[in-house]
């Protein structure tokens, strides 16, 4: 699978760990949807930071389709709740 991270580019990831991504974005659509910032600023950072553990990124002029695209780091929690739809950022 690959993931865009706005802003920073590709990684590649295995798909065993859609659970793991699965489980902080289930996580991080119940802070949205409590307007918990400090909350979804903690989620999404550690969503951000697992993508980037778990997968290896590709070269800057590698364009691979991305199955995947997630908010860079410094987006906003009304940002991110544009770009969601009723399946959060991880379809599942």
């Amino acid at each position: 699978m690959i993931v865009r991270i706005m802003g920073e580019g590709q990684v590649k990831l295995d798909n065993a760990h859609f659970t793991e991504l699965n489980k902080l974005d289930d996580e991080l659509l119940a802070e949205m949807e409590s307007g918990d910032e400090e909350g979804f600023r903690r989620t999404l950072g550690a969503l951000l930071d697992a993508v980037r553990r778990m997968g290896t990124p590709l070269p800057d002029d590698a364009l691979e389709p991305s199955e995947l695209i997630l908010p860079s780091p410094d987006a906003t929690l009304e940002e991110v709740r544009e770009m969601l739809s009723e399946d959060g950022l991880i379809p599942g």
